[in-house]
């Protein structure tokens, strides 16, 4: 049986990922908050993680649990400020990032959902099924229909439609 990696390899091997999965499906100002709190779950149920566990598929099921806390405590909170306050500057990003991502963020929240669990947190679509309480064609299908609705927005350079 071998043993799993220290947890700090675990955040460094896979921390990207999650963040990536949770700023596709929650607004960016609770992006930074879900992958803290997926982290602080998965670092205390990792001592008993069995060894030939899935990390990535694991992670992403705490990520998406911790983006359904994170969206259910928005409903419950008060109104926003009349002014924002300072926010630390993200990655850079050239502006066809930002536009994906906000063509992403405006997909319906099956086909997000989809497209982000399979195409960023590398998630099979039986799993993706289980976590969005679906069945795996529909997943499948959410997932087709997202990269269809990307693909129109984006078409790739030299194709003209």
């Amino acid at each position: 049986m071998t043993a799993q990696p220290p947890f700090e390899t675990v955040v460094a091997r896979h921390g990207a990922m999650v963040l990536r999965v949770v700023r596709a499906v929650l607004p960016a100002a609770d992006a930074d908050d879900a992958w803290s709190e997926t982290f602080l779950a998965a670092m205390k149920a990792y001592p008993d993680l069995p060894a030939d566990a899935n990390l990535e598929a694991w992670l992403v099921t705490i990520a998406h649990r911790k983006a359904i806390d994170v969206t259910r405590a928005a409903a419950r909170r008060a109104t926003p400020l009349a002014e924002l306050p300072e926010r630390p500057a993200g990655p850079p990003a050239d502006g066809h990032d930002l536009d994906l991502a906000a063509a992403v963020a405006g997909l319906p929240d099956r086909q997000r959902q989809a497209v982000t669990y399979h195409y960023l947190g590398g998630l099979p679509y039986g799993e993706i099924a289980t976590l969005v309480g679906s069945t795996e064609p529909a997943a499948r299908r959410a997932a087709a229909d997202g990269i269809a609705a990307l693909r129109r927005a984006f078409p790739p350079q030299g194709v003209r439609r």
